[in-house]
């Protein structure tokens, strides 16, 4: 039976970049990656140094590319569907349905994946809406802006921060009422808020053009940024019995470990939440040093 030292789950940022620091540590290890990257709709990535917009697809292949010089490294473009723990072993067992794998250690990637308040964004989304103005704000600089986001204080946090592109903007909030202070604070602006329900949005090939309200008002608005709800797509954190706490998050001991031993989490898997591809990168570079440290102290 051929037993890998480590199954990364996710070629995302934080599974690629724990590959690429397990294969220069002469590991023997697969990185199964089906493609579902979340910034995959998006048309540039920004904020990656050195590689400040460049597509997600080409962001991608260059990792796999970078990955296929180590011989330690297995990619594998399958989605896995199970995992299991073998306690008399203490290895993992990893099924894509097709074929299995066994390994000493496992490191959760898979990412997050996103909820929209409303279908019809989706047309937009990564084109002219977008989630991050650190990612995204620049290329929407000093345009007609819209804010949408079904919560007061994520819509009060979301316009201090997207103000800073542009002084053209719009908060909607789909149907939510804004406190008299939150109202001065926008007003004191000259930020215009809408509480009435969305009725349609208006546009061609992506790029927004109108905000269509419920009662009938039409708003002119060139892009903006949305507030999704986050999910994990996947439940092998749950089927591996990790710890979570009261948020969602995955608790972890900060470098990786997760309440599993042999288990390891990193990127925006870890808390449910968005993250950039630097800090994902990071953090994956991050566990993949845990993973090693943990093997090569086992074998010393």
């Amino acid at each position: 039976m051929n037993v890998y030292d480590c199954i990364v789950i996710g070629g995302g940022a934080a599974g690629s970049a724990a590959a690429l620091t397990l294969g220069r540590a002469r590991r023997n290890i697969v990185i199964f990656d089906d493609a579902t990257n979340r910034n995959r709709v998006t048309q540039e990535s920004h904020g990656y140094l050195t590689r400040d917009g460049i597509t997600p697809s080409e962001f991608r292949e260059i990792g796999l590319k970078e990955l296929q010089a180590y011989p330690s490294i297995t990619i594998c473009n399958e989605k896995v569907i199970e995992v299991k723990q073998d306690n008399q072993n203490h290895l993992f067992e990893v099924s894509t349905g097709q074929h299995r794998y066994t390994t000493e250690t496992l490191l959760l990637a898979t990412g997050i994946q996103e909820e929209f308040p409303m279908e019809a964004i989706k047309e937009y989304y990564g084109k002219s809406l977008f989630s991050c103005p650190y990612c995204d704000g620049w290329e929407m600089r000093d345009l007609p802006l819209a804010v949408i986001a079904e919560n007061q204080a994520v819509a009060h946090h979301l316009a201090k921060l997207v103000f800073n592109w542009s002084k053209d903007l719009v908060v909607f909030t789909n149907g939510f009422e804004l406190s008299e202070d939150v109202r001065n604070d926008l007003d004191r602006n000259h930020i215009q808020a809408y509480t009435t329900k969305i009725k349609r949005l208006h546009g061609k090939a992506g790029i927004l053009e109108h905000i269509e309200l419920e009662d009938g008002t039409m708003v002119a608005r060139q892009g903006g940024f949305v507030v999704p709800k986050f999910h994990r797509s996947n439940d092998l954190a749950q089927q591996l019995r990790c710890t979570f706490d009261e948020s969602g998050a995955i608790v972890t001991d900060g470098t990786g470990h997760t309440s599993v031993e042999g288990v390891y989490v990193a990127g925006e898997t870890e808390k449910s939440g968005p993250s950039s591809l630097l800090l994902a990168a990071a953090d994956g570079s991050r566990a993949a040093a845990s993973i090693n440290f943990d093997l090569s102290s086992k074998r010393f």
